[in-house]
């Protein structure tokens, strides 16, 4: 502001330099964490994070805000020791501020971002609308921040013969019984639902604009669940509608098979495609399919080590029992990154390991996967940079 009034300029000219700048300082855009005064630089060395950063730390992972007063104020008289912490933590999971962990770190997790902007074919497909979007949604948020709340293990994701649904979800699966705008819990038993593979939201989101795509559904499942996504194809390999080897009136798994006739493409496609077809029982915006009402949809699939299953629910409880730890992993790895803010270094991996050796024993409960992290050196700690 000094500099504005020396060059002649108004008060308010002024004062919208100041805040421009203040706007534009990384300070304001990212939350920076520094070594306390008079700390001692030493090249990559893991430093402490102060009182406050780690409350910062702590309400950002969990809340996705600021630091309430009862945080602040142990920060300020240096009381966050591992005991004071554990009750934060568990206060702050029963808090409805947490809910944050389902509207954004499960949704970065599980791509529910992408679904306001998805498109389908409005002539196939009337009445899907954003107030269906949102309740696509709000289901897996719901399920998702059930087992936080009563620390659930995390493989319920995939196995949970229960959801949450309001009047118009529960119309969009052709089930009876739910009225109103209220989200309730509601029993899955005697339907070919179970777990988030069968959401709506997951499988809307891994369909093409006209119809299902196993291909998107399979790496949905390799990315998101076992967490091993499938590499690039490789340079001039045909889309799946361009491949010719298939009669024209093929079914798609027909199609499917004709593409892994190329060896180029049989090697992720193996096990992408199988999963993929798990799926096929659900068009694409995720209602059932009437077996009777069309030609017959062949949702059988066999992973390797002859592990067969036929449909969603066999899928998603095969692979919460035989990929239980790989799905924890791949929990793990994202709820790192998230309460971290950055990727997942090489380094990281002892740190990631170390967690699912230690919660597997209780199953991979959500929130011992969170206290892990929380207590973990790369949460509790950050690297000084190399000097210049």
């Amino acid at each position: 502001m000094i500099q504005a009034t020396d060059r002649g300029e108004s008060y308010y000219q002024g004062l919208q330099v100041a805040i421009s700048a203040v706007l534009m300082s990384p300070r304001f855009l990212f939350r920076v964490e520094t070594p306390p005064d008079g700390y001692q630089h030493r090249p990559n060395a893991d430093v402490p994070l102060t009182p406050h950063q780690l409350a910062t730390r702590l309400s950002y992972f969990l809340w996705s805000s600021l630091p309430d007063d009862r945080l602040l104020g142990d920060a300020d008289r240096d009381r966050l020791d591992e005991n004071r912490v554990a009750e934060h933590v568990h206060r702050m999971i029963a808090d409805e501020r947490a809910d944050t962990l389902a509207t954004e770190f499960a949704a970065q997790w599980l791509g529910l971002r992408n679904l306001p902007q998805h498109e389908v074919d409005a002539d196939r497909f009337a009445g899907f609308d954003p107030p269906l979007k949102q309740a696509m949604s709000r289901e897996t948020e719901l399920l998702f921040m059930h087992l936080v709340r009563e620390n659930r293990p995390i493989a319920e994701l995939l196995t949970a013969d229960y959801s949450y649904l309001n009047e118009r979800l529960a119309d969009h699966y052709g089930m009876d019984g739910v009225q109103g705008d209220h989200f309730r819990r509601v029993s899955l038993n005697g339907t070919p639902r179970r777990g988030i593979l069968s959401h709506a939201s997951v499988l809307t989101l891994t369909s093409n604009p006209a119809r299902t795509s196993p291909v998107k559904r399979g790496k949905w499942v390799l990315e998101n669940v076992l967490g091993t996504p499938p590499p690039e194809p490789p340079a001039g390999v045909p889309e799946l509608d361009q491949t010719k080897a298939a009669a024209a009136n093929a079914s798609l798994r027909e199609q499917l098979e004709a593409h892994r006739a190329d060896p180029s493409c049989a090697a992720c496609h193996k096990v992408m495609d199988q999963l993929g077809f798990g799926l096929e029982q659900f068009d694409a915006i995720g209602r059932f399919r009437n077996p009777d009402a069309g030609p017959a949809i062949d949702a059988s699939g066999e992973l390797p080590g002859g592990r067969v299953f036929n449909g969603a629910a066999e899928l998603g409880g095969l692979l919460g029992r035989s990929e239980r730890d790989a799905f924890a992993r791949t929990a793990t790895e994202r709820l790192l990154t998230f309460a971290l803010g950055r990727e997942l270094s090489p380094a990281d991996r002892c740190v990631v390991d170390s967690i699912v050796l230690r919660t597997a024993e209780n199953d991979h409960r959500f929130v011992d996967l969170v206290w892990e992290v929380i207590q973990s050196r790369p949460f509790r700690y950050y690297e000084m940079p190399p000097s210049p």
